[in-house]
C-alpha cells in the first residue's frame, strides 16, 4: 500500500475540510451583513406575463420572466436567511464529508486499511453522506421555496429538496463496507487468538 499517497490524500482533504469550513463561516457572515438585494431563481416564472394583469408579485419585487428571476431591493432577515438557506446547508455537509473521510485516510496511514478503527471511521463516513445529504437538500429546497413564496403568491410551491441526493447511496454502501469490514476484523483477531 502506498503510504506517501494516502498520507497526502488525507491531508488534502483535511486542508479541503478547512476551507468549506472557512467558505461556511465567511459566506454566513459576509451574507448577513450585506445590505443589498436578494434574488432567486425559480422555474415557475418562466415566461410568464408579469404586467398588472399577470402574475402577482410582492411590493418591492423587481421580476423577470425571461430570467425567471425575482429581486427583493429591501429584504427582510427571513429573507437573507433564507436565500443563505440555500447555501450554506451545502457547505456544511462537505466540511462534514470531508473531514471525515481525511480521518479516515489518516486511520489507515496509522494502522492500517483493515482494522476497527478504519471499520468505524467509514461508517461514521457514511452516516453522515447518507444522513447529510437528504438534510441538507431538505433544508436548502426548503428556503428556496420560502424565499420564493414571500417574493410572490404561488399557489402549491412546497418545500422541494435539492441537490444530488444519490449521495444517500454511496453513504449507505460505505455503512455496509464499514460493517463488513468490522465483522472481518472481529473474525481475525478471533482466528489470532485461537492460533
Amino acid at each position: 500500500m502506498n503510504t506517501r499517497l494516502t498520507r497526502t490524500l488525507a491531508a488534502l482533504t483535511f486542508a479541503l475540510a478547512l476551507l468549506s469550513g472557512l467558505a461556511f463561516i465567511g459566506t454566513g457572515f459576509t451574507h448577513m451583513l450585506d445590505d443589498g438585494a436578494v434574488c432567486v431563481e425559480t422555474g415557475f416564472w418562466r415566461n410568464a406575463s408579469l404586467g398588472p394583469e399577470g402574475l402577482p408579485i410582492n411590493k418591492g419585487v423587481e421580476a423577470s420572466s425571461s430570467a425567471a428571476r425575482l429581486c427583493q431591493d429591501d429584504p427582510s432577515v427571513g429573507q437573507r436567511a433564507a436565500d443563505l438557506g440555500s447555501q450554506l446547508p451545502w457547505l456544511l455537509f462537505a466540511f462534514l464529508a470531508l473531514l471525515f473521510f481525511s480521518r479516515l485516510l489518516k486511520a489507515v496511514v496509522l494502522e492500517g486499511p483493515f482494522t476497527d478503527a478504519v471499520a468505524r471511521r467509514l461508517t461514521v463516513l457514511g452516516w453522515c453522506v447518507a444522513v447529510g445529504a437528504p438534510l441538507a437538500g431538505l433544508v436548502a429546497g426548503w428556503s428556496h421555496s420560502w424565499l420564493v413564496g414571500s417574493m410572490a403568491p404561488i399557489v402549491g410551491s412546497g418545500p422541494t429538496v435539492a441537490g444530488p441526493q444519490v449521495l444517500v447511496l454511496a453513504g449507505l454502501a460505505a455503512v455496509i463496507m464499514g460493517k463488513i469490514m468490522r465483522e472481518g476484523v472481529r473474525m481475525r483477531e478471533d482466528l489470532e487468538g485461537t492460533i
